[in-house]
């Protein structure tokens, strides 16, 4: 399913079925792992409630580039992962208000994929003061095909560069490495990779689940453990987001897929009904054993995407968790996307650990 906005390039739309099951949304007011000093967390909604959209806070920030030194592992009772290298070869792609973003092509070794690959850096992670420490890391899954852009690289899309160094500035979100990978080769939305290793085609799932994280332990300093990795896309990156989720739960603790169909719908999985079944959201939800948190949401506007949302948040059960939230009002649009930024950041925030040293 695409969002009915402007994507970097023309997309056909995706017609799925959308979404359903419901569970109150239960955002704290307080943000354990960020709140100090006079700064207030945004408010959150009621359990239950008809909460309204978070508005965007406004931007601006120092920038920041990479160029972490490879260095040896830690000790084995560290927090924080120092890049193991080699070192990709990022260049600037283009300069947010919060810094640049660079961009490489990654050759995965695991995989045999190779994709683009579009990273922001915090303005936190060069500051000197933060020269030993780890970052959480967010990968983001854009809508559409996703097919040599990915829209979360785009400001006047969705801000989310701009947005989280705001709120970290603020103490209200942690500042996070953002990884941005393509998800498809090509442009035709029927011939969707759906995030997966469909047979005979390129293995995209294991390009994303294992040569995006090694690429990410190359090159940044993070920390040990899944606590401090997550997940979030919207439209058909929310699918990948809960997918992926569910099924690496040793990699990730947390992820926010926003206004998704939850639905594998390939035609490149005809014949493989089987491997479509393993690797499709509304499938795995039911039977999901993953320890894994998740914030849904859907837009108040649609009533059949609020069905199909609600109908996948019921379908969950112990150990995974998922919480819903519905936008009062709101399309699947990306400008609709645009207002969950905040509370998702701030959510994630709630359920993953942030910047830490060893010292």
């Amino acid at each position: 399913m695409q969002p009915q906005q402007s994507q970097p390039q023309s997309q056909p739309t995706r017609t799925r079925a959308v979404l359903a099951g419901i569970t109150a949304l239960a955002l704290s007011a307080a943000l354990a792992a960020c709140s100090s000093g006079s700064s207030k967390p945004a408010a959150a909604p009621k359990p239950g409630g008809n909460a309204a959209a978070v508005a965007t806070p406004p931007a601006g920030s120092p920038a920041a580039t990479p160029g972490a030194p490879a260095s040896s592992a830690p000790p084995a009772d560290g927090k924080v992962v120092m890049p193991t290298g080699p070192a990709a070869d990022l260049k600037k792609d283009h300069d947010t208000k919060a810094g640049p973003i660079m961009v490489t092509t990654l050759a995965g070794q695991k995989s045999g994929v190779s994709g683009r690959v579009w990273v922001w850096l915090p303005p936190q992670y060069n500051d000197p003061k933060y020269a030993k420490f780890g970052f959480p890391v967010l990968t983001l899954f854009a809508g559409g095909q996703s097919n040599g852009y990915n829209t979360w690289t785009d400001e006047k899309q969705l801000p989310i560069e701009d947005i989280d160094a705001q709120l970290s500035q603020q103490q209200q979100a942690h500042p996070f490495i953002m990884i941005m990978p393509v998800q498809n080769l090509t442009s035709d939305e029927h011939k969707s990779f759906d995030c997966s290793d469909i047979p005979g085609q390129p293995k995209m799932g294991t390009w994303l689940s294992q040569d995006i994280p090694d690429f990410v332990h190359a090159n940044f300093r993070t920390l040990k453990g899944r606590d401090s990795w997550g997940l979030m896309g919207a439209s058909s990156g929310a699918d990948c987001s809960a997918k992926l989720a569910m099924q690496h739960p040793d990699l990730y603790k947390a992820a926010v897929p926003i206004d998704g169909d939850f639905k594998a719908d390939s035609t490149l999985w005809k014949g493989h009904e089987a491997e479509q079944a393993a690797n499709s959201p509304d499938k795995l939800i039911s039977t999901s054993k993953a320890d894994v948190k998740m914030l849904a949401t859907a837009g108040g506007g649609s009533a059949y995407e609020v069905g199909v949302v609600k109908k996948w948040v019921a379908s969950a059960a112990a150990p995974t968790t998922v919480e819903y939230y519905e936008e009062p009002g709101g399309k699947h649009l990306t400008t609709d996307f645009e207002k969950l930024i905040p509370m998702s950041l701030q959510w994630l925030t709630k359920n993953l650990t942030g910047p830490q040293s060893d010292s």
